[in-house]
């Protein structure tokens, strides 16, 4: 997750997420309001939310809908590339704020939010990384504060293929969902938890209300590692 690298995809990104995923039927802000709307009744399960931190947040597609499904908190996302949040505040209005980070850290104090929301962000950085960088959301974040890690799934063949054939994902290295769970414990986190998400393609979506009830197979497109600070 390098600045030169998304800053270059700014302004075609969402036009190539789009092609990329155009088999499952779905725009990409089908998946953006999928796990926005996850997130929100993962974290009505736990403390009260007021500031919610979208780290690696892009051109900030899921900002709507973290604004619709967290009306009375404050959104901010934080990314490396410049660019892509130029975009993100020019689509936002006031709807958030948006802060550069560097490579190793976020702009925010100790103890600032209660929920950090990392949506398909890790697989962009190098391995050696992801614990160091977990560490410092885990700074950012408020005692009893919720995390939320959504990943593609590498057990799932087709979404192995989108990445393989997306141009933003040139660099990506899937990360397996026990691997994540291991690193978020291992660098503090409480109660480490993998749901599978993201089943049905669009021609099959009369079988989404069963999703929730297939949290346990690892055979979905993707998957959310929760855990506490």
């Amino acid at each position: 997750m390098n600045p030169p690298e998304f800053d270059r995809y700014a302004d075609s990104y969402r036009r190539l997420h789009a092609e990329n995923i155009r088999i499952t039927g779905e725009a990409p802000d089908y998946f953006a309001r999928y796990k926005a709307l996850h997130a929100s009744r993962l974290a009505a399960n736990g403390l009260p939310v007021r500031r919610v931190l979208d780290f690696g947040c892009g051109i900030g597609t899921a900002t709507p809908f973290l604004r619709e499904y967290f009306p009375d908190c404050e959104i901010t996302g934080t990314d490396v590339s410049p660019a892509s949040l130029d975009i993100a505040r020019e689509h936002a209005g006031s709807a958030a704020k948006f802060l550069v980070m560097t490579e190793d850290a976020i702009p925010a104090g100790d103890g600032t939010f209660g929920l950090a929301f990392v949506s398909c962000v890790l697989h962009h950085m190098p391995a050696d990384r992801h614990a160091s960088m977990l560490r410092e959301i885990r700074r950012v974040m408020a005692p009893g504060a919720l995390l939320a890690v959504y990943e593609h799934n590498p057990w799932n063949p087709l979404t192995v293929r989108a990445v393989k054939a997306c141009e933003f994902d040139e660099n990506a290295v899937l990360i397996p969902a026990p691997r994540m769970k291991q690193t978020a414990q291992a660098v503090g986190f409480g109660r480490p938890r993998t749901q599978f998400i993201v089943f049905y393609p669009n021609p099959l979506r009369f079988l989404r209300w069963s999703e929730p009830l297939l949290a346990w197979l690892p055979l979905g497109a993707q998957y959310c590692v929760t855990a506490v600070r």
